[in-house]
């Protein structure tokens, strides 16, 4: 595996292009008249209009040039509007790179949601840099980390906000913009008419779709769902999606795939919700009866949020925070916890032991509760440390997704720091 950040994030640890859509670059390609699709990390759509250019999104702030290198090579065109799909960090903050000297400043157009996101952005920049960190692979890696600075709204923020949608007339084009809670609450989605071309924004990204993700805020998969069967409805020629190479002209497999993942998702939430109004058992358990859809198609698989987190964002949309285990209630501090647990066993090498045996007999997941016990109960023991990581460390070698995978590893860095949480 790459030791570059950005590297890792675009090779998915060495797969191949045909496993790793998710982190296709490339581009421009032409998926319609005057209409090109270019991504990295991210994708932007350009419509070339008598009016000048529309955007859909802009990327980061970090890769806005190239992206605007990219679209530079196919119109000098001015850009007219920008349309934001969501506030994240890779689709609104690039846009100051695509503007040519002298133009009249660009329309932009989101969701009103996007003020809030940009507000909690604000205040809650640490956290985010922290939990992005662990989740990119670039934990207590300061000098390989991303310059992305959560503390800071896009330079050039949104000047028209809608609500439930909203058309756009541009230079002989329709622009139609669609609401859709997916894996923000501030979503757009995007229909160009004419051109027959849908940029769905994150809404699909040639992944499972981003509805679990343990770090980040509420998602939406329900109406991400519908959402995604309005798009099969238009029967669009061409797919320009958030992450990942484009669909030209191929509304057969277009439709396939947008269906395909609304039923994905529906699944997940049928079971979970099925399983919730079974007496309402822990949230561990309901996980566990939830039988998890299994796709061979290339969108659908599980390399970077995982179809089990989104079980876990169902219970969380339509239940509370209390797990179902009493003790959770008004728990006891961890390290007090797994203390008399390692009074209990023995001691901490007890638990390493058992730990290592579970382990070996490819019981991980019951390993790691025994490991997170010992590290607890002995931060600054140094074979608890190694032990730890060690386990960590194989799991995520063992994780397809890149979610999974980055927290098991940065799960090894703190436990080899002496630190028990990531």
């Amino acid at each position: 595996m790459s030791e570059n950040p950005v590297e890792r994030w675009f090779t998915m640890g060495g797969k191949s292009p045909d496993e790793a859509k998710f982190y296709w670059s490339g581009g421009p390609v032409q998926v319609a008249e005057c209409t090109w699709f270019q991504s990295q990390m991210s994708g932007v759509t350009a419509f070339e209009t008598e009016e000048g250019l529309v955007l859909v999104d802009a990327g980061t702030k970090l890769f806005g040039p190239v992206l605007a290198e990219k679209v530079r090579r196919v119109t000098s065109a001015p850009v007219h509007t920008a349309i934001y799909t969501h506030g994240h960090i890779d689709h609104a903050y690039g846009l100051q790179s695509f503007l040519t000297e002298g133009q009249t400043p660009p329309r932009v157009v989101a969701h009103r949601a996007v003020c809030d996101r940009f507000e909690r952005y604000i205040r809650t920049a640490g956290h985010n840099a922290a939990l992005n960190a662990r989740q990119g692979g670039m934990v207590l890696d300061a000098e390989q980390a991303l310059p992305l600075n959560w503390g800071e709204p896009p330079a050039i923020p949104p000047d028209t906000l809608h609500q439930d949608g909203l058309t756009l007339g541009i230079g002989g084009l329709t622009f139609e913009l669609y609401h859709c809670r997916g894996e923000t609450d501030d979503h757009t989605w995007v229909y160009c008419r004419e051109r027959r071309v849908l940029c769905p924004g994150d809404l699909f990204i040639w992944a499972v779709p981003n509805a679990g993700n343990p770090q980040k805020v509420q998602r939406y998969p329900s109406e991400w769902a519908r959402g995604l069967r309005e798009m099969a409805a238009l029967r669009p020629d061409s797919l320009c999606p958030g992450h990942g190479g484009p669909v030209v002209k191929n509304p057969d497999v277009i439709q396939r795939m947008l269906l395909e993942t609304a039923s994905f998702l529906e699944s997940i939430v049928e079971q979970t919700l099925a399983a919730m109004n079974d007496g309402a058992p822990p949230h561990v358990d309901i996980v566990h009866r939830v039988t998890l859809p299994v796709s061979d198609s290339p969108w659908l698989q599980n390399i970077y949020d995982d179809a089990e987190f989104i079980v876990r964002n169902v219970i969380r949309q339509y239940g509370g925070w209390y797990s179902g285990r009493p003790s959770d209630l008004k728990p006891a501090p961890r390290s007090e916890v797994a203390q008399v647990i390692a009074n209990l066993a023995g001691g901490v090498q007890a638990l390493i032991q058992k730990s290592e045996a579970l382990a070996a007999e490819g019981r991980h997941r019951l390993a790691s509760h025994l490991a997170d016990f010992a590290l607890e109960a002995a931060p600054e023991d140094p074979a608890v440390q190694r032990a730890v990581a060690d386990l960590y460390e194989r799991r995520a070698e063992m994780e397809i997704g890149m979610m999974s995978g980055n927290t098991y590893r940065a799960a090894a860095v703190y436990a080899r720091a002496g630190r028990p949480f990531s």
